[in-house]
C-alpha cells in the first residue's frame, strides 16, 4: 500500500493567547491530533535574568514558573500536502513568521509511524 508522504511539523508559538485560535484553524484544514508543550527559550531566559524586577539571583525554576516566560510548542504529523496551507493560515493568525516575536514553523519528513492513527489519507 502506498502512503502519502508525511512530516513532523513544529511550530513554537510565542504568543499564548493565539493558542486556541491557531488548534481550531488547523483543526478546520484536515490537522487531526497536535500535542501541545509549554515551553520557554534561552532568549527568554536570558532576557528575564535582566529584567528590573528580577530577584539577584533568580533560580531556573523561578524563572520557568514565570507565566511571561513561557510560549506553546505544537507538534503534529501531517501529508506534506498541507504543509504550505497550514503555514498560510498560521500566519493569518500570528501575522508573518518572519516578524520578531511570532513564532517559528519547521518540518521534517518522516519515514515511518508507529502507534496512534497512522491514515494520513
Amino acid at each position: 500500500m502506498n502512503q502519502p508522504q508525511v512530516e513532523s511539523l513544529m511550530f513554537i508559538l510565542n504568543d499564548v493567547d493565539l493558542l486556541n485560535e491557531v488548534l481550531r484553524v488547523w483543526e478546520e484544514h484536515g490537522v487531526r491530533g497536535v500535542t501541545v508543550l509549554r515551553s520557554t527559550g534561552l532568549g527568554r531566559i536570558g532576557n528575564a535574568l535582566y529584567r528590573d524586577d528580577a530577584p539577584l539571583f533568580p533560580s531556573l525554576r523561578e524563572l520557568l514558573e514565570d507565566d511571561e516566560m513561557h510560549h506553546f510548542t505544537l507538534l503534529t504529523v501531517v501529508q506534506s500536502s498541507q504543509v504550505e496551507q497550514l503555514v498560510a493560515v498560521t500566519e493569518q493568525i500570528t501575522g508573518s513568521l518572519n516578524n520578531p516575536n511570532t513564532g517559528l514553523i519547521f518540518t521534517m519528513p518522516i519515514n515511518r509511524v508507529f502507534g496512534g492513527t497512522r491514515n494520513f489519507e
